[in-house]
């Protein structure tokens, strides 16, 4: 009771010292979401009278770490997320004393692209576990991959050294990819199957581990230099959000996966498999000493900029169903 008290009192000095201790919104997180944050903090910046918020893009992890440390003005007040918040990220959090708010935003795809100097590809996701899993199921035993061109793993492939370049661990949209595509790659093998139900925590370690031979290429948490370097390299792919192929479609393509290419209308209708939700937290306890923090949630969730005929649709978020945007607002109101 007495070290519940003096957390108390702890938290409430934080919070009268940290009032009206910052003027500026700070918002870090996810590569993904970063692009279309910006866009609504430039146009808050431009529309308001509160000063355009100061976003980093560190990674939907990294931004967790940074977010969940505490509360005060050398903390941020939002992280983007290209994945739902873990449950040890949660607990973090409430260790600091901070409770959050979830905003989804919206949904986008992860692509498998290339350069449109080369010819589209057709993946299954079974191919893209075989090409970049660190081992895998060869006649019932666990062996290192030994994989060098993708043709090794279906003759129709390129016949061409694997190279792929994509997020590291800290990465939201790396959580999404092994765990929409290396998953239910290694899930096509029965004895992996029947291991996820019997050894889940052994499952996702062959299922999640990404080999570390140079045909993954950990490129950092820029997705414009993947595409820059798979622009450059014909026999490349990269992997990052649907948001990226869609502003550079003069230069990359997506692969087609599962017989389904990825545009707007696919992932909206759930047709493509390889779409995940996005999202934006918000840090509670700094709502009301952070200038603008609350009219910053109300603007970016606002009609005009998460709508069907949003401006972020046409930065290429795929926007909540109707009743999805509905639910969101009247929760934040």
């Amino acid at each position: 009771m007495k070290t519940k008290f003096i957390i108390t009192i702890f938290l409430s000095f934080l919070l009268s010292t940290f009032a009206h201790a910052r003027d500026q919104i700070r918002i870090v997180g996810s590569s993904t979401v970063y692009p279309f944050t910006t866009v609504v903090g430039e146009a808050f910046g431009k529309s308001t009278d509160f000063k355009t918020p100061v976003i980093e893009s560190t990674g939907t992890g990294g931004g967790f770490k940074l977010f969940c440390k505490g509360i005060g003005s050398k903390y941020p007040d939002f992280n983007n997320a290209s994945r739902a918040i873990k449950k040890s990220e949660i607990e973090k959090c409430k260790n600091n004393g901070i409770t959050i708010i979830e905003i989804k935003i919206g949904y986008d795809g992860i692509v498998f692209a290339n350069s449109k100097s080369t010819s589209q590809v057709k993946f299954t996701r079974k191919e893209i576990y075989l090409a970049l899993a660190k081992v895998i199921l060869i006649n019932g035993k666990l062996v290192k991959n030994p994989h060098k061109k993708w043709s090794d793993i279906n003759s129709f492939l390129p016949n061409t050294k694997i190279e792929v370049l994509g997020p590291p661990p800290t990465s939201g949209t790396r959580d999404a990819f092994v765990e929409l595509v290396m998953e239910s790659g290694a899930k096509t093998f029965p004895e992996l199957k029947s291991l996820r139900k019997t050894d889940k925590k052994k499952f996702k370690a062959i299922s999640h581990g990404i080999r570390e031979d140079g045909a993954y290429i950990e490129a950092g948490e820029n997705d414009n230099l993947i595409i820059q370097k798979i622009g450059a390299n014909p026999n490349a792919f990269g992997i990052f959000g649907f948001s990226f192929l869609d502003s550079n479609m003069d230069k990359i393509q997506g692969s087609i996966i599962e017989g389904v290419e990825p545009n707007f209308e696919t992932i909206a209708d759930g047709s493509y498999k390889v779409s995940r939700p996005l999202f934006m937290y918000a840090k509670n306890e700094h709502i009301k000493s952070v200038h603008g923090m609350k009219q910053f949630i109300q603007f970016y969730t606002s009609n005009i900029m998460m709508g069907n005929e949003g401006v972020l649709a046409d930065k290429g978020l795929i926007p909540l169903p109707i009743r999805e945007y509905k639910a969101l607002i009247a929760k934040l109101n």
